[in-house]
């Protein structure tokens, strides 16, 4: 569980609903069906129109991601290339098909596979790589879903507004409705700003930020992979791959990559 995530998500709401009691409006001036169909369900229509069935639906499966990160432990990861390359240096690659077989990960089995193929290094680096940027695409992808809501969002908010305000001025004959009428028509201003900044841009930014370092944790291991076909010394492996550690944020123990 992401600990901060759940203390932005509370804190958002406290913003809205605790700012509109202290302003005097209270909870039940946030509470308009007229600003949520317009804002709400017309931002869910215009990323319909936007994005691709499957980049859709994939990008609500990522958004878990925001409460429970799937993060990398990369120092076990490191430790567990570390041990393939003695491994392998001392028994040779096919010493390493049980790994394979042991293996969980699509893409490490995948690059395991490959080593124990006897694959040049060359050939390793980019049947990988073409898997990491096509995952990291169809992820950043998905992120971009919620960008596409925050950008929408805003836009269809002040419509609602404008939409508000005609319906006032058919009242100017009666000023007991006017200022019910235009608290209503910025409401959903509110809607639309407030989604868009406290939740919409945010989880896009987070998803992105998520995608950015599992494309590092996997590039570090093709480099170990590369540098064990290439029967580098699992000192000199380690050492290079400890350099990922300084722009890779730590998972808690126990899970791997």
């Amino acid at each position: 569980m992401d600990r901060l995530s759940v203390i932005g998500i509370l804190l958002a709401l406290i913003a809205l609903i605790g700012g509109s009691i202290l302003k005097g409006a209270g909870v039940g001036a946030l509470l308009s069906p007229a600003a949520f169909t317009i804002v709400i369900i017309g931002t869910l229509a215009a990323i319909f129109i936007h994005t691709p069935t499957s980049t859709f639906f994939h990008g609500m499966k990522m958004a878990k991601w925001v409460l429970s990160p799937p993060r990398q432990d990369t120092e076990a990861l490191i430790t567990r290339v570390v041990g393939w390359s003695s491994v392998a240096r001392k028994q040779g690659l096919l010493a390493l098909e049980g790994e394979v077989e042991a293996e969980s990960d699509p893409f490490i089995r995948k690059g395991l596979q490959l080593l124990v193929d006897g694959s040049e290094p060359d050939v390793i680096r980019n049947i990988l790589e073409v898997e990491l940027q096509t995952r990291e695409h169809q992820d950043l992808q998905g992120a971009k879903v919620f960008e596409g809501m925050g950008i929408y969002a805003p836009t269809l908010g002040i419509i609602g507004a404008v939409m508000g305000l005609m319906a006032v001025l058919k009242n100017l004959a009666d000023p007991s409705k006017l200022g019910h009428g235009i608290a209503a028509a910025f409401v959903a201003t509110i809607y639309g700003i407030g989604s868009a900044n406290l939740f919409f841009l945010p989880i896009a930014a987070k998803l992105k930020a998520l995608v950015a370092d599992q494309a590092r944790v996997r590039e570090m291991l093709i480099d170990g992979l590369i540098s064990i076909s290439q029967g580098e010394n699992p000192r000199n492996i380690e050492i290079k791959l400890r350099g990922y550690l300084h722009s890779t944020p730590e998972a808690p123990r126990g899970q791997t990559a």
